[in-house]
């Protein structure tokens, strides 16, 4: 999720106030011993994470690979934290940001298959009169928009500076209320539209249809169902990451120098980006998503049903994208960003799954288009 950018995945770039958002990420449990087959070649993946530390000036890479067979190796490059030079933890834990967005997907795709929302209801279905603003209107804008960022809502995140989002605690109503304060972007279903607010609506829905905290069935439905072991959703108030981390840094203005952003109140991202996990957790959560595990086989084939989303070949669908490889085909995934945080990857039809994080968000283009060459070296390799 990076709000301030509006780049997750095909998001235009440029520097903004705001902190960065999960603009717009994935199956292993830990580090497995380097097998024959990747130790038998000039390691390309490696080679990548290298490049965004001495040329891009990312200071940690990490990166989890899985192959067809299930084996898997876990890389690092740069350091964990740059004041006292540490080593990057292998397959430590990062903000997730917009990969967040998927997860919250999922949840509201189980509630459409057992009969408690409806695709093409409207939002006032489910939260009556609460979206209202210039050219906005609850009652003409639907579920599926939401979720495919074809609502026209406009973003939060823009409206609210670093230190705001940095040390203070957002209730979902407040992040909806700064939204609504600004006219629509779009009528609904003209266009598609990356808006972190399309997702603090769709968790809403999931509270009023379930009766429970967002958290609760993010953890209940998928974390505890697939066995993530190292995926939470931070509790209010919760500032820190719990297990084995790189710091994470970030820049603004883009010209300026690294912050420690590590410690930061995530409450800002909520259902768009509030998740912590590790690239291995999102390997796993992504396989069992595209294998079936998690949704029935008619609302998986709605979630993989996808709209151009900017450029690159980048495809939306419902909290899921696809992105062509240079080897042919497309990977599935999201993506997402956070201050601090930038996280890139997903998994092939056929069982290839890899995620990258670095951390400090790349503020150029060539940055951004290394961090997507290691994905795809690490798909293709």
């Amino acid at each position: 999720m990076r709000a301030q950018t509006r780049r997750q995945s095909g998001r235009r770039r440029r520097a903004l106030p705001a902190a960065s958002a999960m603009a717009l990420a994935v199956m292993t449990l830990g580090a497995l011993a380097p097998p024959a087959a990747f130790a038998d070649r000039p390691d390309a993946v490696q080679q990548a994470l290298n490049t965004l530390v001495r040329d891009d000036g990312m200071p940690a890479v990490l990166a989890s690979v899985q192959d067809r067979d299930g084996r898997t190796r876990t890389y690092t490059a740069g350091v964990g934290d740059l004041s006292t030079g540490s080593k990057v933890p292998k397959d430590g834990q990062v903000r997730i940001g917009s990969n967040t967005k998927t997860f919250t997907a999922v949840v509201v795709l189980q509630l459409v298959g057992e009969g408690k929302i409806r695709l093409d209801a409207s939002v006032d279905t489910y939260l009556p009169g609460l979206v209202r603003g210039e050219g906005i209107d609850g009652r003409h804008i639907t579920v599926r928009q939401l979720l495919q960022h074809t609502s026209g809502l406009p973003e939060y995140g823009v409206h609210v500076d670093d230190d705001e989002i940095r040390n203070r605690y957002f209730e979902p109503r407040e992040l909806l209320d700064i939204a609504l304060r600004y006219k629509a972007d779009a009528a609904p279903g003209t266009r598609w539209g990356y808006s972190n607010t399309n997702y603090i609506l769709a968790g809403l829905i999931v509270q009023k249809v379930t009766g429970r905290p967002l958290a609760e069935e993010i953890d209940r439905r998928i974390v505890k169902r697939i066995g993530l072991r190292h995926t939470y959703f931070p509790a209010p108030g919760e500032m820190t990451i719990r297990e084995p981390h790189p710091r994470g840094y970030h820049r603004n203005p883009a010209d300026g120098p690294l912050r420690d952003f590590t410690e930061m109140d995530p409450s800002w991202g909520w259902a768009a980006g509030q998740l912590i996990s590790t690239n291995s957790d999102l390997n796993r959560f992504f396989a069992a998503l595209l294998a079936g595990r998690l949704l029935p086989a008619a609302q998986l084939a709605e979630m993989r049903t996808t709209v151009p989303a900017g450029t690159s070949g980048l495809r939306y669908g419902l909290g899921l994208t696809s992105r062509p490889l240079s080897c042919g085909g497309v990977y599935w995934g999201h993506g997402g960003d956070i201050a601090g945080y930038e996280t890139r990857g997903g998994v092939t039809e056929d069982g290839r799954a890899a995620g990258v994080a670095v951390t400090s968000i790349p503020t150029d283009e060539a940055a951004t288009q290394h961090v997507k060459d290691a994905v795809d070296r690490a798909l293709c390799g």
